[in-house]
């Protein structure tokens, strides 16, 4: 199978039109229906069994090889998009105000399709079965789960599964890959601070809630910087401070939020004990009531040791070891692929994007050089697996 690249640069100008369009046609979650759409034509034309609407705009593709029965393994891109208004001046820029493409999620995409359109060409070669899983809402962290929970795993158990994610600053082509936590949990929390409001100019007659809260946002800052340990990282931030519509009124209420990274479920059990009794002291200190919410997210993504190992090989046979990083701390960004990454061995890696603008701006524009690289990767690691 030496052919593969002159295989995918045949393939790319189709490939890359395709993430232009997905690019121009912006969905947010569980709201794909033009990106599923066009994944499962894509699919389909180049014979691959095509199954829609699961988990409500998610697709999910089966190649079998002509070898006979053998392995399964898959693969993962996400689908969705984010409510951002693009600035990118691009004949294919968002045609959707207020939502756009800023994570890539339309790069990840077109690879996936790109490397089934390439291992369909070689199913003669393949000894058992790939599949390709395009998943909704991602970004709210709520599609992976939401797949699993229709059985997308128990109709055929892979041996292993593995996605990626453009990373921008890593060398183009390039591949960044640990074994074990490569990305944290994300949980969210509210709180509430209640009490008597009154007139701006006569405080001691009110309780107050806004001092109370500002004490609070510090307090919570310390759970990080004196209650964790530099070895075992947590991020807590406080994104949300609501309070009050007037100039010369004190509220009776404040409203706090915000998100807590971590790398170990235990850290994630602590933050949210440690949260709630500082909200119920600072309550009590300033003589006002307290409501707490603690919302589960994501959980860790942990990736397989052998599976990670397996991407580092195929990363430095097709690319050279120069191109291959092992990182040595994972993000503090969380992902949804933790949870299939519960239910069977698998791994994400990290795609080099080079010298574009950051993830999640409204700047960003995932670069089509680095498609053919992506597309590599999942070709090289299913043949790997399967090839005879």
């Amino acid at each position: 199978m030496d052919d593969i690249r002159e295989t995918i640069d045949r393939l790319l100008p189709d490939l890359i039109a395709l993430r232009h369009d997905l690019h121009a046609h912006p969905e947010l979650g569980f709201e794909e229906h033009h990106t599923a759409e066009q994944v499962a034509e894509w699919l389909s034309r180049h014979g691959i069994d095509v199954r829609t609407g699961v988990a409500k705009t998610g697709v999910v593709g089966t190649l079998r090889g002509e070898q006979g029965n053998g392995d399964c393994v898959a693969f993962r891109a996400d689908m969705d998009a984010l409510p951002i208004e693009e600035q990118n001046d691009l004949p294919y820029r968002s045609r959707h105000a207020g939502k756009m493409h800023a994570c890539g999620h339309d790069g990840h995409t077109a690879m996936l399709l790109g490397a089934a359109a390439v291992l369909a060409q070689y199913r003669h070669r393949l000894r058992g079965t790939v599949r390709f899983f395009f998943q909704p809402s991602e970004e709210s962290v709520s599609g992976a789960k939401a797949m699993l929970e229709e059985g997308v795993l128990d109709e055929m158990r892979p041996q292993w599964m593995v996605a990626l994610h453009g990373r921008p600053g890593m060398p183009l082509g390039s591949v960044g890959i640990r074994a074990g936590a490569i990305m944290a949990s994300a949980d969210t929390f509210d709180i509430w601070l209640m009490g008597r409001g009154g007139h701006a100019a006569l405080p001691h007659l009110s309780d107050d809630p806004v001092l109370a809260g500002a004490h609070l946002v510090q307090a919570l800052h310390g759970i990080v910087g004196r209650e964790t340990s530099p070895g075992n990282p947590m991020v807590l931030s406080v994104t949300q401070f609501h309070a009050g519509n007037a100039y010369n009124v004190l509220p009776q209420q404040v409203h706090l939020a915000g998100t807590v990274r971590c790398l170990k479920e235990e850290m994630r059990v602590k933050a949210s004990e440690r949260i709630r009794e500082m909200a119920e002291a600072t309550a009590r200190l300033w003589h006002v009531q307290s409501r707490f919410e603690w919302h589960s997210g994501t959980p860790v993504t942990v990736n397989a040791p052998s599976v990670a190992e397996l991407i580092a090989q195929v990363a430095e046979e097709a690319f050279g070891r120069e191109q291959l990083v092992w990182l040595e701390e994972p993000l503090m960004g969380a992902e949804d692929f933790a949870y299939f990454a519960q239910a069977v061995p698998a791994a994400m890696f990290f795609l080099g994007l080079g010298d574009v603008a950051d993830l999640h701006t409204a700047c960003f524009d995932f670069p089509d050089a680095a498609l053919p690289f992506g597309v590599e990767m999942f070709v090289r690691l299913a043949v790997e697996q399967l090839a005879v």
